[in-house]
């Protein structure tokens, strides 16, 4: 069984930074992409970014883009999310989600559901 282990979420002042990590166990598959959403209280979960396990090609939403940079370690199974220049609409639950047989952009743009998820890690950008 798949399991996602998120980490690094907590309390920042706007303009400051944050790592998000998650870590995949349980699992040999080769072929996946992993990524983050997030939900605002009040609001729907929505894309933040994804990166495709094999090549490392990665798809971000546009929101984020500039900001925020998705990575992985294949050796740690664990894909990291480097969070920049914050803001307080960035203030949400971030969960992690990996997705099999497909891609970064598979998984952004057409996976109306994900196969699996993290615990979610609370980030809060303070004004």
């Amino acid at each position: 069984q798949v399991q996602l282990t998120e980490s690094g979420g907590g309390l920042v002042q706007a303009g400051g930074s944050l790592t998000l990590s998650c870590a995949a166990s349980g699992h040999t598959l080769s072929n996946y992409a992993m990524g983050w959403f997030r939900q605002a209280p009040g609001k729907e979960r929505e894309f933040v970014a994804a990166i495709t396990w094999s090549d490392g090609r990665t798809y971000s939403a546009d929101p984020v883009l500039g900001r925020f940079t998705i990575g992985r370690d294949k050796t740690a199974n664990t894909v990291y999310l480097q969070m920049n220049s914050l803001k307080p609409e960035d203030t949400a639950i971030y969960y992690c989600a990996l997705d099999r047989f497909t891609s970064a952009q598979v998984m952004a743009v057409l996976r109306a559901t994900h196969d699996y998820w993290g615990q979610g890690t609370q980030v809060t950008v303070s004004s």
